[in-house]
């Protein structure tokens, strides 16, 4: 089993959702996050005093899937999010080790 965690645009949320729909995967946990590579940030103005917003909102996917399906959701995750412009985001692929369901106590593969 792998482990997805894409951090993207809060606004291609709804895209990348339908990308992974449509490859049969239902499950995800969605965090609303902030954070900055890149890009850096970029500069404001509120009541007449200029000042840096170092910290983005973006949105963390995380989806626990069998190995078969990483490379095709992956590829759908880079398609539906992707804007061309900085500040996309990224995906970073990890390995787990044990899924566990709570309510059946379903291990591996069959609690995903």
């Amino acid at each position: 089993m792998k482990k997805i965690e894409a951090i993207i645009k809060p606004f291609k949320l709804e895209e990348v959702k339908e990308a992974l729909s449509e490859l049969g995967i239902e499950g995800m946990t969605v965090t609303e996050v902030k954070g900055f590579g890149r890009q850096k940030g970029h500069t404001e103005i509120y009541r007449g005093s200029e000042y840096t917003v170092d910290f983005l909102p973006k949105i963390k996917i995380e989806i626990v899937l069998n190995d078969d399906l990483v490379e095709s959701a992956s590829n759908a995750v880079v398609k539906a999010a992707k804007t061309g412009k900085i500040g996309d985001g990224k995906i970073f692929i990890s390995t787990v080790e044990e899924a566990i369901r709570i309510r059946t106590e379903e291990t591996g593969d069959k609690a995903v």
